[in-house]
């Protein structure tokens, strides 16, 4: 058996990291559904490893010190995102679609609830393959994981991947034929004689052009970009530590939290003290990018240590579960976020990735999007809006009810 130390183990996760994009360069399906190379390569390790146990040999053992300051820091980036200047760059549509998406989060939980209590399950397993894995995404799974395993639900880590991983190719079946078909029901555009070539900036993108201050000049002698780095870095870190303080506080009123709550909020605070003030002047890209590394590494590393073999007993009522979660999803597509988002051409783009990130992630929503764009035309309102929310905001209205279904059925 293979022993290896905390930075042995970030090495591997880090191999494993890159065999997923590489694996998912050759099997198209995998690119094609928007499932994340972290998710590619952690997986693998952990097939293998279940492999092993199953002729009796155990492959590897792996030091998971660094999995936990990963996940804080890739959290705490969102939380440097969640600019109350960003929401009046969008305007009302933005509070719009936070709304409704924070009120399907909290459908999610109860749908699950109700049908893992009908199922004779504990109703946090319907709240976790509700909006913890759905809305939430593999990151928000796997974080809150072992705060589900502490409350009582045996394997709910890997019971998180696993909703997550139907979330996502349910998200990339979903979304484009969902808004196609809006578009063509309600004659909204007429196809193009050839895909139309549309920029479409990610979410980081529009925090860092429209809202962020441009960093302060690096000191004489300093390269820009690795001052920007190093600044970035440093907040992180800094939000990191203040954050563990709230987090200590919120234990000592008996309140269960992730451990990345606390940095989250002290980083938006960060965020709009420095927007009124231009003190310091964040670079949110740099900050996305640090913030893109952390979760990819984190994800492979937690996905490694997966015990795939306590899941098979759920598998069905998971599916079940999943099914009427999609079911909903869907639904709210085709009938009510396409009338309350304006029906209009932008409002069945946005119905699309709507079912993106409340499915799977934002990638899935900028995908579904993008395939609508290159065939029906630019629809810009939907490109500001949708990021914004699936990629920022919801994160914080979804960690709260999150909490909230944890500490009342725990």
């Amino acid at each position: 058996m293979l022993k290896l130390d905390l930075v042995n183990t970030l090495a591997f996760a880090g191999c494993a990291l890159f065999v997923g994009y590489g694996v998912r360069r050759v099997v198209a399906p995998l690119s094609r559904y928007n499932v994340p190379a972290p998710v590619v390569g952690g997986l693998l390790v952990a097939l293998a490893i279940l492999v092993a146990r199953g002729r009796g040999v155990e492959l590897v053992r792996f030091d998971t010190t660094l999995q936990a300051p990963l996940m804080v820091a890739f959290f705490t980036s969102i939380g440097f995102g969640a600019s109350f200047s960003l929401l009046r760059v969008g305007g009302p549509q933005v509070l719009l679609l936070l709304a409704i998406s924070t009120a399907f989060a909290l459908l999610q939980n109860l749908l699950g609830g109700g049908v893992a209590l009908a199922l004779g399950l504990h109703p946090l397993v319907g709240v976790i393959a509700g909006a913890v894995t759905l809305a939430g995404g593999p990151a928000t799974g796997l974080a809150f994981g072992p705060l589900f395993e502490q409350a009582g639900v045996p394997a709910a880590t890997t019971l998180a991947v696993a909703s997550a991983m139907v979330g996502i190719v349910s998200a990339g079946l979903l979304g484009g034929p969902i808004g196609t078909h809006l578009v063509r029901r309600h004659r909204l555009r007429e196809p193009e004689g050839r895909p139309r070539e549309v920029e479409l900036p990610p979410a980081s993108n529009v925090v860092e052009e429209r809202m962020a201050e441009p960093p302060a000049a690096a000191p004489r002698g300093e390269d820009r970009e690795t001052y920007g780095l190093l600044k970035a870095l440093v907040a992180i870190l800094v939000a990191m530590w203040a954050g563990s303080w709230v987090s200590q506080l919120f234990a000592s009123w008996g309140v269960t939290l992730p451990a990345y709550i606390g940095a989250m909020l002290v980083a938006a605070a960060l965020r709009n003290l420095d927007d009124l003030t231009g003190w310091v002047g964040f670079s949110q890209r740099a900050i996305d990018d640090l913030g893109g590394v952390a979760l990819a590494l984190f994800i492979v590393m937690a996905l490694m240590t997966l015990r795939l073999w306590e899941i098979a007993g759920l598998a069905l009522p998971l599916l079940v579960i999943l099914s009427a979660q999609v079911a909903l999803v869907a639904a709210a597509c085709l009938w009510l976020m396409f009338r309350v988002m304006g029906r209009d051409y932008d409002a069945a783009v946005i119905s699309a990735g709507f079912c993106g990130y409340m499915l799977g992630t934002t990638a899935n929503a900028m995908a579904n999007m993008e395939a609508l764009a290159e065939k029906y035309g630019a629809a810009r309102r939907a490109f500001l809006v949708v990021p914004m929310v699936g990629a920022f905001f919801i994160d914080f209205t979804n960690a709260l009810l999150i909490t909230a279904f944890l500490n009342f059925w725990k």
